[in-house]
């Protein structure tokens, strides 16, 4: 049977929209959009973690995919807790085409009440979290790296980079909610950490804490058998677009691993050892040292300047094992939450 945590959205801006694709066989493979409706998508949003079901594109929306058409005529209620258990013809010969893809477009995610503002991005800032209908903020007493952790992973935004305090992002305004945090770095979301009672803090907002995070999001690992394995590839421009294997060596892969949380480099393969890119080439000739934490700090022809092809797409293996609860995020990870919150039935 299809495994429940085995789904992604593909070729889409974020991570709540794209291309439907499901793991079988350990293999990646698209969705017919044959009877395919809002009650669908709205499954594929909820299992995701995505809030809810905002339109369900057809005819290759996002794209066309290349692997095999794993489901067709799905036939959901829109209250299944996985894809898995609607109602389909699974792993049978197609009647369909890469040409009638289907395609999810989520609102977002529904069970977040943290946020990080003020930052560059959604990814870095001033942490926010929501209590009794109001945003307020976190008070920095005790503030470190394992708090920041879980807000990170509960945005996911990859791995914490930084956990300033002192109001760094600007200072807040209304409650301050919670004081002392203190988390394991285990935690799914900053609401289970231990802390003072909400709201008794004896902080003012020049305590603020805040957060950066390595934000993969920028960032993705395709066409592998896992989160952390795959063609590399890089969102500019709303555009996902593949890496070019032109000095690419296990600097330029240590670097990616970091960004994603996915632990130490195992292999840098290149000549498409993981498929062929079908978008833009965005970056040639990256250099790193291998200390970066990010991908697009290293040296690298300005984007979209190149001299290759697609046959040159360059790949990462990473460990996947910086620690047991890294080793399972990724898109198992969402599933594991939603297995606790009694969401979906989990594997």
């Amino acid at each position: 049977a299809l495994s429940e945590c085995r789904l992604r959205l593909v070729n889409g801006s974020n991570r709540c929209s794209g291309r439907v694709e499901v793991l079988h066989n350990q293999q990646w493979g698209t969705v017919c959009d044959n009877g395919w409706d809002l009650n669908d998508a709205e499954v594929v949003c909820q299992q995701l973690g995505c809030g809810a079901a905002v339109s369900a594109p057809g005819s290759a929306h996002f794209g066309e995919g290349f692997n095999p058409i794993w489901l067709e005529d799905v036939e959901c209620t829109g209250m299944e807790g996985a894809l898995s258990e609607c109602r389909s013809r699974k792993g049978k010969p197609s009647k369909c085409n890469h040409g009638e893809d289907a395609g999810v477009v989520c609102s977002g995610i529904f069970f977040l009440n943290v946020q990080l503002v003020n930052g560059p991005s959604r990814c870095a800032g001033r942490v926010e979290v929501l209590e009794q209908h109001q945003w307020g903020t976190v008070c920095d007493d005790n503030w470190d790296m394992r708090d920041a952790n879980v807000v990170c992973w509960q945005l996911g935004c990859g791995v914490a980079i930084a956990a300033p305090g002192l109001a760094h992002f600007g200072w807040g305004s209304g409650p301050i909610w919670l004081s002392e945090v203190n988390c394991t770095g285990t935690e799914d979301s900053l609401s289970r950490c231990r802390a003072r009672p909400k709201g008794v803090t004896g902080c003012h907002h020049g305590e603020d804490a805040s957060v950066v995070c390595s934000d993969p999001t920028a960032l993705r690992l395709v066409n592998g058998s896992n989160f952390c394995a795959g063609r590399v590839e890089v969102l500019h421009k709303q555009l996902w677009g593949s890496v070019c294997d032109d000095s690419w060596d296990v600097e330029d892969a240590a670097v990616v691993c970091r960004q994603l949380g996915c632990g130490t480099v195992l292999s840098a393969p290149g000549r498409a050892w993981f498929g062929q890119g079908h978008n833009a080439i965005w970056l040639d000739d990256v250099n790193c040292t291998g200390t970066e934490n990010n991908l697009l700090e290293c040296l690298a022809r300005p984007w979209g300047e190149h001299n290759c092809n697609h046959a040159e797409d360059a790949g990462v293996v990473c460990s996947g094992n910086v620690d047991p609860l890294v080793q399972k995020r990724g898109w198992a990870w969402w599933c594991d939450l939603f297995a606790q919150e009694g969401r979906t039935n989990g594997e």
